[in-house]
C-alpha cells in the first residue's frame, strides 16, 4: 500500500475501512476500545473524556474539542443549541477542519456522525488518527504507517522471538510491546523471563507497564488480539503511535540539552557568585556602619526598667541580630574563595570585588563593631547596679499601694447602698453577717496602710526621681481609709433597724400565705369544675350532674368567711408599712397569690354559679328529646332490618330452584320486584328519622343493633340482587329462542349447574365446571380446558355463571349455522349472479340496515362484474370472521 500521504492516500484508507469491516465485523470492538482510549489520551487534558464513541460524539461538542486539543489550533465557536441542526453545525465545523488540513473524507457526512452511525464514526476518528498521529512520523526517508513499521523493526531487532513485519499477526504474542518498552526503560520489564508461548501475560504486562509508567491509555484487550485470528491492523497502528511519540527523538534531545546546559549552568553560577558576593558585603558593611552608633550611645536612664530594657536589647543583638551575621562574614569569605577556585579551573579571570568590599575591608569594620561592643555592654551593667537597690525600693511601695488600692475598690460605693431598704428579711440577715465580715477585713488591712507611709516616707529621704507621684498616692491612701471607717458605722445602725421591722411584716406573710395557698386552690377548682364543659347522653348523667351542683352552693358562705380573714392580714401589713415607712422589695416571699387575685376569682365564682344552673337545665330538656328520638328510629328499624334479611333469602332461593318456565319466573320476580319498591317509603321514612338523630349528634342506641347505614346497604343489595336475577332470566329466555333449546334441556342445564355449585352461590368454580364437563362425557386436556375457559371466562376470574353455562352448552349443542343461514339468505336475494347490486339491497332491506350491509361488502371484481356491484362473501368475513365461514 502507498504511504498515507495527500488525498489520495485517505480516499484508499476509506475504501480498506469499507472492505474491513465487510470481511471482519469482530473489529468493530477492537476498534471502538482502541480508538475511544486514544481519544481520552487527549481529551483528559481538558478534564473531559468519552464513554460511547458513536453516542458523545453526535452533537459535535468532543469532537471540536479533541481537534483542538490535538492540533493546537481555535476551531469556530460551537453551537450550544441541543436541535439536531445545531449538533450537525457543530460536526461540519469539525469536519471542514480535518479537510482544511489536506484530507479527503469520502462518504462520511455530518448527519451519519450526528445518527450515531458508529462505521462512519469510527472511520472519522482513524481518518484523524492517520492525519495527526501517524503522518508526520518519518524514519530513513519513509514516512507514516511505513516509517513507523521501520522504527518498530529498529528498535525490536536485537531482541529474540520478535520480528515486526505488520500491524496485526506480528504482535499477537505481546512481545513486540514488550521489547519496544524495554528498549526505551529496560528498568520497568525483566524481558529474560518472558515466554513466545504465554501471549496473555506479555500483553497485559506490556499494557499494565504502558498505562502506568508511560501515560499510555490502555486502548487494547489481550483477550481479543489472542482470541482473533488477524488483531485489527488500524488498532495496533494507534496504539503502536502512542509508543513512538513517547519514545522517539527523546534520548537525543536529552544529550544535546544536558551538554548546553551543563556549559551555561558553570558561567551562570559563577555569576551568581559575584553578584551574590557584592550584595553579601554591601548589606554586611551597611549593618556594621548602622550598629556601631547604637552600642556608643551611652545616655543614663532614671528607672531600673528603661535600663533593663537596654540590657534585654543589647542580649537580643547578640543572640538574635549578631550570629546571622557572623554566619555571613564566615560565608563570603568561602564564597570569595570558591569563586577564585572555580575561575582558575575554568580559565576565567580572578574575580575582583567592587572598592571598599574586599575582604580586609570587611574584617576592618568588623573589629571596630566589636570594640563598640564590648565598651557598651560595661557600662550597661554598671548602671544597672546602681538602680536595682532604689528601684526595688519603689517596686515594693507600688505594690502594697495597688493591692490595697485593688481591696479599696467599689467599697465606698458598697457602704453607702441603699440596698437594705428593698431586701427581704433573709436578704437583711444576709447583708448584717456580710457588714459583719467587712468591719474584721477592714481591721486586717490597718497594718498596710500604715507600712505604706512608712515607704513613702524612705523614698523621700533618698531622693527618688518620683517621689511627688509617691507622695501624692500615699496622701489619697490615707484619705480613703478614714473615709471608709465612717461609712461602717452608719451601715451597720440602719441595717439592724431594718431587720426589727422586718421581722414583724415577715410573720404576717407567713400567716397569709398559709390561709391563701389553700383557699385559693378551692377558688380554682370551684372556676374550673362550674366551666367544665360536661358530656352526657343519658338522663340518669344529667341528674348526678345536678346534684352535686347543688351540694357545691352549699358551702359558699363559710368560704367567704374565710376569704373576709384571709384579707384581714393583708391590710394589717399594709398598716405597719404606711406607720413606719419600710419600703417592701417585691411581694410575699412565701407565695404567689395577692388579695387582688382572691376578690377577682370570687367575684368569677359567683357568677359562673347561676350560669351552671342554666346549663344543667337546658341539657336536662335535650337528653330527654335524645331518648325520644332513639326510641323513634329503634321500632321501626327493628321491622325493617329483618323484612331486607327475609327478601335476601327469599330470592336466593328463587335463582337457583326450578318452578315452571322461564316465563313464569320472570312474571314472577317482576311481581316479587314491584312489591320490594311499594315498601320503599318506610326507608324514607327511617332517612328522616335517621337525619334527625344526626342533626341532635346522637352517636348510639341501645334499642337497636340496626344503623343506618346497614339499612341502606341491606335495600342496594335486595334491590341489585332482583334486578340482576330478572336480568339473568330473560338472557336465559334469549338464549333458549336463539339457540331452540328445550325446557327440558333448560331444566338439565340448571340441575346439572346446581349439582356442581358446591358453595350454593349461584357461580361455579373452575375445578368444578371441570368435574362437571368430564361428568357430561368430555375428554379434557389442559389445552382443552383452557380453550373452553377462555369461552366462558374471558375475564379470567376463576368463575363460570349460570348464563356463561348454558351460553356453552347451546353452542356445542345448537344444530344452526348462523353465518350459513345468512350467506343463504344472500344467495337468495343475489340470484345466479355472484354479486349482488346495492340497489337490490335497497330494495329488500329496511334503509339502516341495507346500508349497514353495503358499507361491510367489498366491490367485486369478477370476469362478470357490473358498475355497483357488491361481494357478498365478503360481508360473511366481516361480520362473523373466518372461522364462521
Amino acid at each position: 500500500m502507498d504511504p498515507y500521504d495527500g488525498e489520495t492516500d485517505y480516499m484508499h484508507q476509506e475504501d480498506d475501512w469499507d472492505r474491513d469491516m465487510l470481511l471482519d465485523p469482530a473489529w468493530e470492538k477492537q476498534q471502538r476500545k482502541t480508538f475511544t482510549a486514544w481519544c481520552n489520551s487527549h481529551l483528559r487534558k481538558t478534564g473531559t473524556q468519552i464513554e460511547n464513541i458513536e453516542e458523545d460524539f453526535r452533537d459535535g461538542l468532543k469532537l471540536m474539542l479533541l481537534l483542538e486539543v490535538i492540533s493546537g489550533e481555535r476551531l469556530a465557536k460551537p453551537e450550544r443549541g441541543k436541535m439536531r441542526v445545531h449538533k450537525i453545525s457543530n460536526v461540519n465545523k469539525a469536519l471542514d477542519f480535518i479537510a482544511s488540513k489536506g484530507v479527503k473524507l469520502v462518504s462520511i457526512g455530518a448527519e451519519e456522525i450526528v445518527d450515531g452511525n458508529a462505521k462512519m464514526t469510527l472511520g472519522m476518528i482513524w481518518t484523524i488518527i492517520l492525519r495527526f498521529a501517524i503522518q508526520d512520523i518519518s524514519v530513513e526517508e519513509t514516512s507514516a504507517k511505513e516509517g513507523l513499521l521501520l522504527w518498530c523493526q529498529r528498535k525490536t531487532a536485537p531482541y529474540k522471538n520478535v520480528n515486526i513485519q505488520n500491524f496485526h499477526i506480528s504482535w499477537k504474542d505481546g512481545l513486540g510491546f514488550c521489547a519496544l518498552i524495554h528498549r526505551h526503560r529496560p528498568e520497568l520489564i525483566d524481558y529474560g523471563k518472558l515466554r513466545k508461548d504465554d501471549p496473555m501475560t506479555n500483553l497485559n504486562t506490556a499494557f499494565d507497564v504502558a498505562e502506568k509508567y508511560l501515560d499510555i491509555p490502555k486502548m487494547l484487550d489481550a483477550e481479543d488480539i489472542v482470541g482473533t485470528a488477524r488483531p485489527d491492523e488500524k488498532a495496533i497502528m494507534t496504539y503502536v503511535s502512542s509508543f513512538y511519540h513517547a519514545f522517539s527523538g527523546a534520548q537525543k534531545a536529552e544529550t544535546a540539552a544536558n551538554r548546553i546546559c551543563k556549559v551555561l549552568a558553570v558561567n551562570q553560577e559563577n555569576e551568581q557568585l559575584m553578584e551574590d558576593y557584592e550584595k553579601l558585603a554591601s548589606d554586611l558593611l551597611e549593618w556594621i556602619r548602622h550598629t556601631i552608633p547604637w552600642l556608643e550611645n551611652r545616655t543614663p536612664e532614671n528607672t531600673m526598667q528603661a535600663m533593663q530594657q537596654k540590657l534585654e536589647d543589647f542580649r537580643d543583638y547578640r543572640r538574635l541580630h549578631k550570629p546571622p551575621k557572623v554566619q555571613e562574614k564566615c560565608q563570603l569569605e568561602i564564597s570569595f574563595n570558591t569563586l577564585q577556585t572555580k575561575l582558575r579551573l575554568s580559565n576565567r579571570p580572578a574575580f575582583m570585588p567592587s572598592e571598599g568590599k574586599m575582604v580586609s575591608d570587611i574584617n576592618n569594620a568588623w573589629s571596630n563593631l566589636e570594640g563598640a561592643e564590648k565598651g557598651y555592654e560595661e557600662w550597661l551593667l554598671n548602671d544597672i547596679r546602681r538602680l536595682e537597690r532604689l528601684e526595688h525600693l519603689a517596686q515594693k511601695f507600688r505594690q502594697k499601694a495597688s493591692i490595697h488600692e485593688a481591696w479599696t475598690e467599689g467599697k465606698e460605693e458598697m457602704l453607702q447602698k441603699k440596698d437594705f431598704e428593698t431586701a427581704s428579711l433573709s436578704e437583711i440577715k444576709a447583708l448584717l453577717k456580710k457588714h459583719e465580715a467587712f468591719e474584721s477585713d477592714l481591721a486586717a488591712h490597718q497594718d498596710r496602710v500604715e507600712q505604706i507611709a512608712a515607704i513613702a516616707q524612705e523614698l523621700n529621704e533618698l531622693d527618688y526621681y518620683d517621689s511627688p507621684s509617691v507622695n501624692a498616692r500615699c496622701q489619697k491612701i490615707c484619705d480613703q481609709w478614714d473615709a471608709l471607717g465612717n461609712l461602717t458605722q452608719k451601715r451597720n445602725e440602719a441595717l439592724q433597724r431594718t431587720e426589727k421591722l422586718l421581722e414583724t411584716i415577715d410573720q404576717l406573710y407567713l400567716e397569709f400565705a398559709k390561709r391563701a395557698a389553700p383557699f385559693n386552690n378551692w377558688l380554682e377548682g370551684a372556676m374550673e369544675d362550674l366551666q367544665d364543659t360536661f358530656i352526657v347522653h343519658t338522663i340518669e348523667e344529667i341528674k348526678g350532674l345536678s346534684t352535686a351542683h347543688d351540694q357545691f352552693k352549699a358551702t359558699l358562705p363559710e368560704a367567704d368567711k374565710e376569704r373576709n380573714a384571709i384579707l384581714g392580714i393583708h391590710n394589717e401589713i399594709a398598716k405597719i408599712v404606711q406607720t413606719y415607712h419600710v419600703n417592701i422589695a417585691g411581694t410575699n416571699p412565701y407565695t404567689t397569690i395577692n388579695p387582688q387575685e382572691i376578690n377577682f376569682k370570687w367575684d368569677k365564682v359567683k357568677q359562673l354559679v347561676p350560669q351552671r344552673d342554666q346549663a344543667l337545665i337546658e341539657e336536662h330538656t335535650r337528653q330527654q328529646n335524645n331518648e325520644r328520638l332513639r326510641l323513634q328510629f329503634a321500632n321501626q328499624a327493628n321491622v325493617i332490618g329483618p323484612w331486607i334479611q327475609t327478601k335476601m333469602g327469599e330470592i336466593g332461593r328463587i335463582s337457583i330452584e326450578m318452578h315452571g318456565t322461564l316465563e313464569d319466573q320472570l312474571t314472577n320476580l317482576r311481581q316479587y320486584e314491584k312489591s320490594i319498591v311499594n315498601y320503599k317509603p318506610k326507608i324514607d321514612q327511617l332517612e328522616g328519622d335517621h337525619q334527625l338523630i344526626q342533626e341532635a349528634l346522637i352517636f348510639d342506641n341501645k334499642h337497636t343493633k340496626y344503623t343506618m347505614e346497614h339499612i341502606r346497604v341491606g335495600w342496594e343489595q335486595l334491590l341489585t340482587t332482583v334486578a340482576r336475577t330478572i336480568n339473568e332470566i330473560e338472557n336465559q329466555i334469549l338464549t333458549r329462542d336463539a339457540k331452540g333449546i328445550s325446557q327440558e334441556q333448560l331444566n338439565e342445564f340448571r340441575a346439572s349447574f346446581n349439582h356442581f355449585d358446591r358453595k350454593r352461590t349461584g357461580i361455579m368454580e373452575a375445578e368444578d365446571f371441570k368435574t362437571c364437563l368430564i361428568s357430561m362425557g368430555y375428554n379434557l386436556g389442559e389445552n382443552e380446558f383452557a380453550r373452553i375457559m377462555s369461552i366462558v371466562d374471558p375475564n379470567r376470574m376463576g368463575i363460570v355463571t349460570f348464563q356463561a353455562f348454558i351460553d356453552f352448552m347451546s353452542r356445542e349443542t345448537a344444530d344452526t349455522d348462523t353465518a350459513d343461514q345468512v350467506m343463504a339468505s344472500f344467495k337468495i336475494l343475489a340470484g345466479d349472479k355472484n354479486y349482488i347490486l346495492a340497489d337490490e339491497l335497497r330494495r329488500e332491506l329496511p334503509p339502516d340496515q341495507a346500508e349497514y350491509c353495503i358499507a361491510r361488502m367489498a366491490p367485486y371484481t369478477g370476469p362478470d362484474a357490473v358498475p355497483g356491484a357488491l361481494d357478498y362473501m365478503s360481508f360473511s368475513t366481516a361480520l362473523y370472521g373466518e372461522s364462521d365461514l
